[in-house]
């Protein structure tokens, strides 16, 4: 079986773990991952995050991508 691997990241550690936290806090369960830790939540709930901070990071590669080709530098 193949194992995927992941490629360098657009955004930093830091800001996607701000995401994270932000967007638990919007769905009201920052509560109880405060108090379990990511490990031990349902994989379901964080698969609600997942999705929420995918779509919000699109957003912020897009701009980026935009702002970047406006410059008139290159995408890499």
């Amino acid at each position: 079986m193949a194992q995927w691997t992941r490629g360098p990241s657009v955004l930093p550690n830091d800001v996607r773990d701000r995401f994270k936290y932000e967007i638990a806090s919007d769905l009201g369960i920052l509560d109880e991952i405060e108090s379990k830790g990511w490990a031990d939540m349902p994989t379901r709930q964080l698969g609600r995050i997942g999705g929420k901070i995918g779509g919000n990071m699109v957003k912020v590669m897009i701009k980026h991508a935009e702002e970047s080709l406006a410059e008139g530098n290159s995408l890499e």
